[in-house]
């Protein structure tokens, strides 16, 4: 993915400048917005392959930012912000973002986020996927084109979302723990934020569990992880 356009919006000149000269030094091309308005108009124009974005812009939100771009498209969003509270984190994560990172940041590590989500994104989608559909009633899950469904109707999850449902779901009754799911699904192993893993699960039940509270499908093994329960169906 070298040589790939990336979108930094953020209204710091000094942070955007730094940011980019990182990127610049690992082969990649970014284009800057100082705003959410800018930043909508150069992601039409340029199709840019991940966007990094502040939380706080001048004249919009960049959860609604965030929220605009996945109207039209999957591409990875990774949030910087200096808001680090959970609930920040989770209303970050749950407008569609991928990845969520603190300010003050080492530019390396954010780097390093960029290519792993990059990677991810790149990765074929269907290579470990048996082409058969699983059902048992109530919830369907299409290994092949990575659609879920419920009651026939599809379900709309965002791709990390996705990602998670479908790696559990290769793995049935396996329990993994938050490092575990987010090295698979982030590719970030050294500062693994076990948030990130937890509002995802959490977004996840509430959008395909008939009573998210007694989670049927997605089940925590407390004091180890999650795993996706062999129920009838498979």
């Amino acid at each position: 993915m070298t040589g790939s356009k990336l979108l930094i919006v953020e209204d710091d000149a000094g942070i955007r400048e730094l940011v980019c000269l990182y990127l610049k030094a690992k082969g990649y091309e970014p284009i800057t917005a100082e705003n959410g308005h800018r930043a909508l108009s150069l992601f039409q124009s340029e199709k840019p392959a991940l966007v990094v974005m502040d939380v706080l812009l001048p004249d919009m939100s960049g959860l609604q930012l965030c929220r605009t771009i996945r109207e039209e498209s999957d591409v990875p969003v990774l949030f910087m912000s200096c808001r680090r509270e959970s609930e920040d984190i989770v209303n970050g994560l749950g407008s569609g973002g991928d990845d969520y990172i603190t300010k003050p940041f080492d530019p390396a590590v954010l780097v390093a986020r960029v290519e792993a989500q990059l990677r991810r994104y790149s990765m074929p989608r269907n290579g470990e996927d048996s082409p058969q559909v699983w059902k048992d009633g109530y919830l369907e899950i299409d290994p092949l084109s990575c659609e879920v469904r419920i009651q026939g109707k599809e379900v709309p999850l965002f791709a990390k979302e996705r990602q998670l449902l479908l790696f559990l779901f290769r793995h049935p009754n396996r329990i993994f723990s938050t490092v575990q799911l987010y090295n698979e699904i982030w590719g970030w192993d050294s500062t693994t934020d076990e948030r990130t893993v937890m509002v995802h699960i959490h977004h996840l039940r509430k959008k395909i569990e008939e009573e998210p509270a007694r989670p049927k499908y997605i089940l925590t093994v407390r004091g180890f992880g999650y795993k996706f329960a062999e129920v009838a169906g498979r």
